[in-house]
């Protein structure tokens, strides 16, 4: 058992440290020179090194650590070690990934110019200004995919990235508006500000689009690709529906005993989880297994326990 502990925390801390390559890759090398601004401490940091040349690294942790401790004094101890770690981790490899490479885009559309042309993004090179054409669409779907992997990477350590969800977190707790719905009004007003400091439309609009990319990339990294539906069967044939997910679907349920609403006649309802291609075969055969049936199918974000993933073991 201590030997499995240690293992999972090793993969742990090996998710946190790739996590937060792959974030500081995706900022400085995708982010940053297109001057968007997804959300987050690192979305103010891209503006902040745009506008006045301020290292994306020294920006990040400079707003990070204070948020963290104003965190830990009004919500109290609820941020773990590897949280702390990523917090430090971040910026040191986008230290790294800056000095190396540099605020150059990977994604553009033609040579890069010392002088203005028809393009309105740019990047420092040294002392120089440099001007590229870009490819907004691209870039935006690759950003998307490289912070929602790094993110989820992260998550799945047991981390989170700290930043702008802190300040959700702490206004949460005096107005009791939703955690989801602080973070999104959060995240929004950080990507408005490339509107209001490049006054280019095209930049909060592409942010949103990169933040709703990379919320469903996290969705996979944490919970798979395996997708799962629960079916609720109310019918009058339990034991044809029973003998059917037992003997062809090899899968097992729960029985419930209820009564009807309108007559208070007792019925009884099978609750089983399957997979898309087993429930498409349920719903083919229940017509002639009880063509009376009433079926109720939900979407199940995460199943856990025997026959599916493994329960947590902290």
């Amino acid at each position: 058992m201590k030997n499995e502990k240690l293992k999972q925390q090793i993969i742990a801390y090996l998710y946190l440290v790739l996590g937060s390559a792959l974030f500081a890759v995706g900022d400085v090398m995708f982010v940053n020179p297109y001057h968007m601004a997804p959300g987050g401490v690192y979305g103010l940091a891209n503006v902040f090194n745009a506008l006045w040349g301020w290292k994306i690294s020294l920006a990040g942790i400079c707003m990070d650590i204070p948020l963290l401790i104003l965190g830990t004094i009004i919500l109290g101890p609820k941020f773990g070690i590897k949280t702390v770690i990523s917090v430090i981790l971040i910026p040191v490899f986008t230290y790294i990934v800056e000095t190396w490479w540099g605020y150059a885009p990977v994604i553009h559309d033609g040579p890069f110019f010392d002088a203005a042309t028809q393009s309105s993004l740019f990047f420092m090179e040294g002392e120089v200004q440099r001007f590229f054409m870009p490819d907004f669409f691209l870039n935006t779907v690759v950003s998307g995919l490289i912070y929602g992997v790094a993110i989820g990477v992260i998550f799945r350590s047991g981390a989170t990235s700290g930043g702008s969800d802190i300040i959700a977190m702490i206004v949460h707790k005096y107005t009791k508006i939703s955690l989801g719905t602080l973070v999104l009004i959060v995240d929004s007003i950080i990507s408005l500000t490339t509107l209001v400091a490049f006054e280019d439309i095209r930049l909060p609009i592409y942010s949103v689009i990169l933040i709703f990319i990379e919320s469903k990339i996290i969705d996979l990294v944490v919970e798979g690709v395996k997708s799962y539906k629960t079916a609720f069967v109310v019918t009058d044939k339990v034991e044809e529906v029973r003998n059917f997910i037992i003997k062809d679907l090899d899968r097992s349920g729960t029985v419930f005993a209820g009564s009807g609403l309108y007559q208070g006649a007792e019925r009884k309802m099978i609750y089983v989880t399957l997979n898309r291609s087993d429930l498409v075969k349920l719903k083919a055969n229940l017509r002639f297994l009880d063509p009376n049936a009433f079926v109720n199918v939900i979407e199940s974000s995460e199943i856990m326990g025997n026959g599916f993933k493994a329960l947590p073991t902290e």
